[in-house]
């Protein structure tokens, strides 16, 4: 394998610190004890992490956006392993159809659903509801479920099923203890993978929400349009510790490389 050269890599680490540098500078303000967004210059301090705890609303909707994001991924696995099972083993008439279908959010821009969702709730009476928050998200987060669940279907042996039903097990069985073992990291992955999306989905949530469903990324937004003080930051850098270790968890489970470039 030909190693990279001396200018490639220049460039990555350019690259790298390009994309790292405003998080970075992100984390580092969280911590001044100013009243301003400064970095901290005469030492560091806790005091806007501790702030945090004084404003209720943030505290809430962190909560909301976690069992927003727990809800809607399992609410997505759900659909999409059975498509994705379908899709990847059998051929039957609107296959593509399907799995365009179930791709198909990666392509409509958050904005345009969001109106779209606004508009279709509020036609049935449904605007304020978490159930149909709940839905919203599986929406746009089904496509990364059924990106990694097809991926495991895909690249799955099935000499082992053959094997497994050639000595009596029948479907249900081989399924339990051969098939879904094998697909396990897939699972996994495409969970943690709609989970993180759904933690940190705010185009589509702005317009979808209600007071009483308030998302993390909906409130920080919102508090922004009133007030830039640290205390941003410090969310910030709390939603990027949880989202970095989400991403590491990824990682080990599935392999960021596999979601990326779409392996087997």
């Amino acid at each position: 394998m030909r190693k990279n050269g001396p200018l490639a890599l220049i460039f990555h680490a350019l690259v790298i610190l390009f994309v790292l540098a405003p998080l970075a500078i992100v984390v580092l303000v969280a911590f001044t004890p100013d009243e301003t967004l400064t970095l901290p210059t005469h030492g560091f301090s806790l005091r806007w992490f501790r702030a945090i705890l004084d404003y209720p609303d943030f505290i809430s909707a962190f909560f909301n956006s976690l069992r927003l994001a727990f809800a809607s991924a399992t609410l997505s696995l759900i659909v999409a392993l059975p498509a994705a099972l379908a899709i990847g083993r059998a051929r039957f008439p609107g296959r593509g159809f399907l799995n365009g279908l179930l791709l198909s959010p990666l392509v409509i821009p958050g904005l345009v659903l969001g109106i779209a969702l606004l508009r279709f709730f509020a036609l049935i009476g449904a605007t304020g509801s978490f159930a149909w928050l709940v839905l919203a998200h599986m929406i746009i987060i089904t496509p990364f479920v059924m990106r990694l669940v097809l991926a495991s279907v895909s690249g799955l042996d099935r000499s082992v099923e053959h094997a497994a039903a050639s000595l009596g097990a029948d479907a249900w069985t081989t399924f339990r203890r051969i098939t879904f073992p094998m697909i396990l990291p897939g699972i996994t992955g495409g969970w943690l993978l709609a989970f993180i999306n759904s933690f940190d989905e705010l185009t589509m949530s702005i317009f979808v929400t209600s007071p009483q469903t308030v998302t993390l990324p909906v409130r920080m937004y919102m508090y922004a349009t009133e007030s830039i003080d640290p205390m941003m930051a410090s969310v910030s850098a709390l939603v990027i510790f949880i989202t970095a270790s989400a991403m590491l968890l990824l990682d080990r489970v599935y392999g960021l490389n596999r979601v990326l470039i779409g392996q087997h």
